[in-house]
């Protein structure tokens, strides 16, 4: 049996916990959680779910959330072979699909796809834009793809990248002010790759210094990437 189940690559980086009680909810992402909350409850003519959004979204935060709930099968392997699809299904009824695009096989997408139904499984696909806009060659998968439900994940807002940061500062055991917090989030990149990287560089700079974490080296660390 070929092992498709492949390590996930997460948004957040290697100090945030991917559980659904440090998932932190607002406007931007309020639809797609509701969705993963609401699984396995979803409607009877929802075939499937296509999650959607840009790079450091938290689109894998979502994806190991629904993952660890449904103890569905992740694959993120492109050269998925039909010989091996059915064996994928022997200890699993549910398939995550991630990083999906169009240098996927489509064949075995597709067999994979119609064994789900089969078998009464949810499929869940995230990729960076919605599966149905995409380039599928393969008339009866664009068709099925077609009929899941689609949500968009949006980049993280203030509240998310603030809620995301402070828990960072927590989990070193760092007092931060609100005005550091706030600086940083109005001056930073969008994303949770850039909070972790700043904490973290907060973190050792301060460290090294033997000093507290400020204003002033916050604008520092900023200046650094300028």
């Amino acid at each position: 049996m070929t092992d498709y189940n492949v390590q996930l690559t997460f948004d957040l980086g290697d100090d945030v916990s991917l559980n659904r009680d440090d998932f932190i909810v607002s406007k931007s992402n309020k639809d797609a959680i509701a969705w993963i909350d609401s699984w396995p409850n979803w409607p009877v003519n929802v075939p499937g779910l296509n999650i959607f959004g840009a790079p450091s979204s938290g689109k894998s935060h979502l994806a190991n959330i629904w993952r660890s709930k449904s103890n569905a099968l992740s694959i993120e392997n492109p050269s998925l072979d039909v010989i091996g699809v059915r064996d994928l299904l022997v200890d699993h009824k549910n398939i995550l699909i991630d990083n999906f695009d169009n240098s996927w096989k489509e064949e075995p997408l597709l067999h994979l796809y119609n064994l789900i139904q089969e078998i009464g499984g949810s499929f869940i696909i995230i990729s960076e834009q919605p599966v149905s806009q995409m380039d599928i060659k393969l008339r009866d998968l664009a068709s099925r793809v077609s009929t899941m439900s689609t949500v968009e994940l949006k980049l993280p807002d203030d509240k998310i990248i603030k809620g995301v940061m402070r828990k960072l500062f927590k989990d070193r055991q760092i007092d931060v002010s609100n005005d550091v917090v706030n600086y940083l989030c109005r001056r930073m990149e969008r994303s949770f790759k850039e909070v972790g990287r700043l904490v973290d560089r907060l973190d050792k700079i301060s460290l090294s210094e033997k000093n507290t974490i400020n204003l002033s080296l916050a604008r520092r660390i900023l200046q650094e990437t300028c």
